[in-house]
């Protein structure tokens, strides 16, 4: 096993720092190896970002806020143990949540090889045994089981989150979508067979801008 250089190892420990202080202003608990274990990921996206073009956020300090603290700060309102994250990217917000929550299982589906190909290198070199990468269209992709919630960030509207993602819940299974401003004009135009239970208002630590998470679940 190789060591790192003193510089990397000093990026490390400013990057956990940093981190550390946007957390303290949250209510979120997060121990040092899952400190350590976010910033580890981080890192490996900010470097295969440069010739993989996994994210449009350029700067590993903005990662911290848009993409780690963005996707952890939902991680005490999860409900169940099986969840799938639709259209994650390079992994959002379901490699942060499987980080926070090592006993849940996390299937992170994506059409794009190369996110899919990312996500499988920080499983291994992060040891992440509870997430299972997968490239397939959400539209095509079946469980035998089901999940106890489908996860989308970014991914689409709630009309068509639905629409593509409706097989994909078991008997009590729910939809969270994760979104900026509160959706008005979406939740109006959500299609019939489904309720709106729960929105929560979100604040992530030096993000501008709104934060809501919409919990929706059949009433069929």
């Amino acid at each position: 096993m190789t060591q790192q250089s003193p510089e990397l190892q000093a990026q490390d420990q400013q990057l956990v720092q940093k981190l550390q202080f946007l957390i303290s202003k949250t209510q979120l608990v997060v121990s040092d190896v899952q400190l350590q274990k976010l910033v580890m990921y981080i890192e490996m996206m900010h470097k295969w970002n440069k010739a993989y073009n996994l994210t449009s956020i350029r700067q590993i300090d903005d990662m911290l806020v848009k993409h780690i603290l963005d996707s952890i700060i939902v991680a005490p309102l999860l409900k169940g143990k099986r969840f799938i994250d639709v259209g994650t990217g390079p992994g959002l917000p379901g490699i942060p949540l499987a980080i926070m929550h090592p006993d849940y299982e996390f299937v992170l589906l994506d059409s794009l090889g190369k996110r899919v190909r990312f996500m499988q290198q920080v499983a291994y070199g992060l040891k992440l045994n509870n997430i299972l990468p997968v490239q397939s269209r959400v539209e095509e992709y079946t469980d035998p089981h089901g999940f106890d919630g489908v996860i989308s960030r970014a991914f689409a509207s709630i009309k068509d989150m639905l629409h593509w993602c409706g097989h994909l819940v078991n008997t009590n299974g729910e939809f969270l979508a994760l979104k900026g401003q509160y959706p008005e004009n979406e939740l109006t135009d959500m299609p019939a067979g489904y309720a709106l239970t729960e929105c929560v208002q979100l604040h992530v630590p030096q993000l501008i801008g709104d934060r809501h998470l919409i919990r929706i679940k059949s009433t069929a």
